[in-house]
């Protein structure tokens, strides 16, 4: 059902059932949140090239090429992916050789390995990821540190 912004069926105005709001609520992970119907790249895959993609991206073979994911980028512990990365939203768990941009939330789970800068509006970070480069937070928040309790890829 599509509705206008605030209108009476709207995603997130106040015809939204209760119900519906209380499950979005309790998916504060990113993990949680990945939508749908993702654009996928299964393991033993290998992408050369850049990439867009205008919503989700799942992650779980090897990229080489620049990247666009206008939604989340989903990368398994399996993933890698060298060159320039910008995604709306990310939560890593696997190698990035390159520059990270995320506009929102990034998540750095404990299995990540990221050699390249990273900026982000939020950050928190697994206990045991590597990172070798410059993070910065354009939010002002401090960086969230975190054990990591889920199986991780």
């Amino acid at each position: 059902m599509v509705g206008i912004l605030g209108g009476p069926h709207s995603y997130y105005g106040p015809g939204t059932p209760l119900e519906h709001r209380m499950i979005e609520s309790l998916k504060r992970r990113l993990i949680d949140q990945i939508g749908d119907a993702p654009t996928f790249v299964a393991e033993g895959s290998r992408l050369s090239g850049d990439l867009e993609a205008a919503g989700d991206l799942v992650l779980c073979g090897t990229i080489r090429g620049d990247g666009r994911v206008g939604g989340a980028l989903r990368m398994s512990a399996a993933a890698q992916w060298e060159g320039e990365i910008h995604a709306a939203a990310a939560l890593i768990a696997g190698r990035i050789t390159g520059r990270l941009v995320v506009e929102g939330k990034l998540e750095v789970g404990s299995s990540a390995v990221i050699n390249g800068d990273i900026v982000a509006g939020s950050i928190a970070i697994a206990k045991g990821a590597v990172i070798d480069g410059t993070v910065t937070v354009t939010s002002g928040e401090p960086v969230q540190r975190f054990e990591e309790r889920r199986a991780v890829g």
